[in-house]
């Protein structure tokens, strides 16, 4: 068992501070996004009921359509049995994906390699101010 006493909330003493945080369709159940959090980002999330997470190429917090308006609400948090992981159902408004896409997750590994398997929501080029 981890050494840390708050057995009431994730082990951030884990994985040099950082935990995969996995964002669901609490809808759907289709799996939109996998991004970091550190405990910052995880009690902001508790105390705004937003999507936020930390940014390892910025180094800084990320709150969830910042840039994009595509905000997560979060339903429900979950943690696994390890408590090294966490499971976030959210309600995603517009593309969970910076392509543009509603997922993440929209390519297919075939046997000739990549195949997206999704629309394009929107033009990422329209949402983020690059």
């Amino acid at each position: 068992m981890s050494s840390d006493a708050n057995l009431n909330s994730p082990d951030f003493s884990r994985n040099n501070g950082l935990l995969p945080a996995i964002a669901q369709d609490a809808d759907s159940g289709k799996v939109l996004m996998l991004a970091w959090m550190n405990a910052e980002a995880y009690q902001e999330t508790l105390r705004t009921g937003r999507g936020v997470y930390f940014s390892r190429s910025r180094n800084k917090l990320w709150y969830k359509g910042e840039e994009s308006g595509h905000v997560q609400k979060v339903v429900q948090l979950l943690v696994d049995c390890d408590r090294d992981a966490i499971l976030m159902r959210v309600r995603q408004q517009g593309a969970a994906c910076h392509e543009g896409y509603e997922s993440c997750f929209f390519s297919e590994v075939t046997a000739n390699g990549l195949n997206i398997i999704a629309e394009r929501l929107v033009n990422p080029d329209d949402v983020y101010n690059k």
